[in-house]
């Protein structure tokens, strides 16, 4: 069985993470959509909220597992029988800094690889930075988030707008 996971901080999961879920389920036998600690970021979702919004929108998917993890992504993907890691590229600016991550994770677990999906060309621009911010504006994310996630992502920043006031 080939078993892919797809890593990110997933903050929140947009239409583009859909796209590469579906295309890589297509791929693997099973693909494990895994949020990651990032702890470079501060999140606007904790991460069983991530965990909880990706499970709710791949629920109709068979061969995809959501799960979280605070591990070093290589030693997770030892972990749980993983030889191929899925990124998805928006633009040549993407590759060098996962292709040097590519290059670490196999240096710390040889038998992993990296494979990258392109985005498809709607998703180009998109990334969740962007949504959060367009979404501070108040903009239609009709076209940016899976519809069934964006009522919880203006939950939370109307929450996040309460706190700040």
């Amino acid at each position: 069985m080939k078993i892919a996971i797809y890593p990110g901080s997933f903050d929140p999961v947009t239409s583009g993470h859909l796209n590469i879920i579906q295309r890589a389920a297509n791929i693997f036998d099973k693909l494990i959509v895994c949020v990651m600690v990032n702890s470079g970021k501060n999140p606007m979702f904790s991460l069983e909220e991530r965990v909880a919004l990706i499970r709710r929108i791949t629920k109709d998917i068979p061969n995809v597992e959501v799960d979280g993890s605070s591990e070093l992504l290589a030693e997770y993907a030892k972990r749980r029988g993983s030889c191929v890691i899925v990124k998805g590229l928006r633009a040549g600016s993407d590759f060098e800094n996962e292709f040097q991550m590519a290059l670490i994770n196999r240096k710390i677990y040889p038998e992993l690889d990296t494979m990258f999906l392109t985005a498809a060309s709607e998703y180009m621009y998109l990334s969740s930075s962007t949504v959060k911010e367009l979404g501070r504006y108040g903009v239609d994310l009709s076209d940016f988030l899976p519809q069934e996630i964006i009522p919880d992502f203006q939950k939370k920043l109307e929450q996040r707008k309460k706190s700040i006031t």
